[in-house]
């Protein structure tokens, strides 16, 4: 199967295609936080056994709720175009055994409104090289808001299992809605800061609950599938000086960004972004000086797929350059027979949601994908932010 990486407007390029045959070994759970050298290496030279992997998993009861100040409640500071607030949220039921750390989570670059109709005109102005009639369809299926009668994609929704898992071993986790910025005009560099930026309102909202029980998210949260309100008491249960990001595709270049050095001023009173995990980050869109993206003395792990054909294999090297070696533990895991969408549910054709496409050569089934993401995600959180609870 041919690979693509995708325009502004969702044309397609073509990319390599993944030539790699997957055995038993690449369903396996990875040995990188267990002691082996595989597919783990760390810049600081002291070797990848650095964490030993879950053997007794624990199972706090998880609950899910949501919460949406509006799809224009935040302005790009860059551009001044709308952004939404809002957020997927699974924490432990259990909150008086916190408090937890937080682990925000940051959706990449796709699509925004589920417009059936521009999906087929898209793909028949494709199949015609009718590029005008393919920028006009992408148009609609990028737009923010979306039209009138048209749903918004909810990829921040993609990370469900993720956020699910995690809030099963003791995490707050935050899945942030981007279509705001993927429909906005940001690119490159100013791209991953305006992530960084949407990453930071949403950590001085929490600061705010966090602390004082009051700001815009006191009242707000709503149960995902009826809309109504839920009375969860969140105030004074999360760690905000234990906090991990973890973003995808651009998303990664965006998490990279915000834990940066030279951008630590911008983080909000009591936050400490405490381990980074950039899940196939698209740094090959961002600029080649990778100085804005360097971090040091904070723990980062680098996640790209073999067969991902839309993040080549310079996410190793331009983290490792961001890095600097100079990091705590800088730790990089190429999953074998991995993709690119399917760590988003709602990017892969599973799901039957607009725009969701393979991406790239096939080789791994989405379930043995996310498990191995899931996997790897857990260990390297608890290892960096875990106080046993």
């Amino acid at each position: 199967m041919k690979s693509y990486a995708h325009s502004a407007t969702g044309r397609r390029r073509l990319l390599p295609t993944c030539a790699f045959a997957v055995s038993a070994l690449a369903l396996t759970v990875p040995q990188i936080l267990a002691g082996g050298a595989a597919h783990a290496t760390s810049m600081s030279g002291t070797g990848a056994g650095h964490t030993a992997g879950i053997t007794t998993p624990r199972q706090h009861p998880v609950a899910t709720v949501s919460y949406d100040l509006g799809d224009r409640a935040y302005r790009l500071p860059e551009t001044g175009e709308p952004v939404e607030l809002a957020a997927s949220v699974h924490y432990p039921r259990d909150l008086g055994a916190g408090p937890y750390p937080l682990v925000v989570v940051l959706h990449g670059w796709h699509e925004t409104c589920a417009d059936r109709e521009a999906e087929t005109a898209r793909a028949a102005a494709q199949q015609a090289q009718d590029w005008d009639a393919y920028e006009a369809a992408g148009q609609k299926l990028f737009a923010w808001p979306c039209a009138p009668g048209t749903a918004p994609i909810a990829s921040d929704r993609g990370y469900d299992y993720l956020g699910e898992n995690l809030a099963a071993q003791g995490f707050v986790v935050v899945s942030v809605s981007a279509n705001g910025i993927n429909a906005s005009s940001v690119s490159g560099d100013e791209n991953a800061s305006a992530r960084a930026g949407l990453i930071n309102r949403h950590l001085a909202l929490w600061q705010r609950l966090n602390s004082t029980g009051g700001g815009p998210l006191a009242g707000r949260f709503r149960d995902r599938d009826t809309g109504k309100p839920v009375g969860v008491r969140l105030a004074a249960h999360v760690d905000l000086s234990r906090v991990g990001t973890l973003g995808h595709s651009r998303g990664g270049a965006g998490v990279t960004w915000q834990a940066a050095d030279s951008h630590r001023s911008q983080w909000p009173d009591g936050v400490r972004v405490g381990a980074v995990l950039a899940l196939a980050p698209a740094y090959n869109v961002m600029t080649e000086d990778m100085s804005a993206y360097t971090l040091t003395g904070t723990p980062m792990a680098v996640v790209r797929g073999t067969c991902d054909g839309q993040v080549g294999t310079e996410a190793f090297a331009f983290a490792g350059e961001a890095t600097a070696g100079d990091s705590e533990e800088f730790l990089t895991y190429a999953p074998p027979g991995a993709n690119h969408n399917y760590f988003n549910t709602r990017w892969s054709p599973m799901s039957g949601e607009v725009a969701a496409a393979d991406g790239d050569a096939v080789q791994l089934t989405e379930k043995q994908q996310r498990r191995l993401g899931t996997e790897y995600a857990v260990d390297f959180f608890r290892r960096h932010l875990d106080d046993g609870k």
